[in-house]
């Protein structure tokens, strides 16, 4: 049942599914999120064959490289004083600014500013995490039904990326055996995951598939050794708030990257397959397009088409529906469509 003609939409899904996060989100601090974008194009496109000390750094290390010259530029802008604006602060909370001022300038000093957490100054520089640290779990068998089809979409998701992997290492392609230990690994690193209070489950990060692709390497030491110094960094609470420091318009300027290269890359696969026949391309066709869709529908749903609206309803964010079709006494139900987007 897994072939290229299912790993394909599912892993294009993956990338597309984004696309109302991208761009709209770097639009909110321009000169920063486009130089992001353009760098990691112009590295990994027109650089790529430039070698240093015989390695090609320029493409193995693509986006490290235009992230650290974003941040750089972002936080010179910030120390030089770019983003402080005449008697706003951005410790106020938007409910509480009076000033018509500050209100037009407060995204742009939340989005562009590399200090607005403040996690980098407040961070410790070192930190032991260890079991039960946040306290004892919780647990309700409502919320247990709701993760157990998160998972299973999660499942789904890592199934294509071991197959697009394998594609890309020209390996075989995973056995039963194969995938069923995978995923029991990532079933029990959740739970260690919960032990451990990090608020997320484990899975496998399709993003990360393009790595392969990107930088030509596919060895397990390298990913061995990637774990090893992301433990000991782990330790350190100055990296956490170095991260936690960059801000979300970088991010969401390199996701536009990896999601669009992880689109390229799960329709990529259709080279293995009889791609002219009628019977696959109607397969394909209705995953994409129902992948984008359905969610639609349950982002636009309850919103009244006798609104004055300045644009369509289709245009509308999803927090603006009201709620979902479904109707129930548990008020998990109806919010599934939106847990799971």
């Amino acid at each position: 049942l897994i072939n290229p003609v299912v790993v394909a939409p599912t892993i294009a899904a993956v990338g597309l599914s984004f696309y109302s996060y991208g761009f709209p989100l770097v639009g909110t601090c321009l000169e920063i999120g486009v130089v992001q974008i353009l760098l990691v194009i112009l590295f990994s496109l027109y650089l790529r064959k430039i070698s240093v000390i015989g390695h090609r750094i320029f493409l193995i290390y693509a986006v490290p490289l235009g992230l650290a010259i974003t941040w750089a530029a972002a936080f010179l802008l910030t120390e030089t004083g770019a983003y402080n604006y005449k008697e706003c602060d951005v410790n106020v909370p938007v409910s509480n600014i009076i000033s018509e001022h500050c209100r037009k300038h407060v995204s742009r000093m939340k989005q562009c500013r590399v200090d607005s957490s403040h996690a980098l100054k407040s961070s410790p520089w070192f930190r032991f995490p260890y079991p039960l640290q946040w306290g004892t779990p919780v647990f309700h068998w409502k919320m247990a039904v709701v993760m157990c089809v998160v998972s299973v979409i999660a499942s789904v998701d890592s199934v294509g990326s071991y197959h697009a992997s394998s594609l890309l290492v020209a390996s075989r392609p995973p056995t039963p055996g194969v995938v069923s230990r995978a995923i029991g690994l990532e079933g029990l690193c959740s739970v260690l995951a919960g032990l451990w209070g990090t608020g997320t489950g484990s899975t496998t990060l399709t993003e990360n598939v393009h790595t392969i692709a990107v930088t030509k390497m596919g060895s397990r030491r390298a990913v061995e050794i990637g774990a090893g110094i992301l433990i000991v960094l782990s330790l350190i609470g100055k990296v956490g708030g170095l991260i936690a420091s960059i801000p979300q318009v970088m991010v969401a300027a390199l996701l536009c990257f990896m999601w669009a290269m992880l689109a390229a890359l799960g329709l990529s696969n259709l080279r293995y397959s009889e791609a002219g026949s009628s019977r696959n391309i109607i397969i394909v066709g209705l995953s994409l397009f129902f992948s984008l869709s359905i969610p639609a529908y349950f982002q636009q749903y309850g919103i009244s088409p006798n609104t004055n609206l300045s644009v369509p309803s289709y245009f509308q964010p999803y927090s603006v529906a009201s709620h979902g079709p479904f109707r129930s006494k548990y008020g998990g139900l109806p919010k599934l469509p939106y847990f799971y987007q």
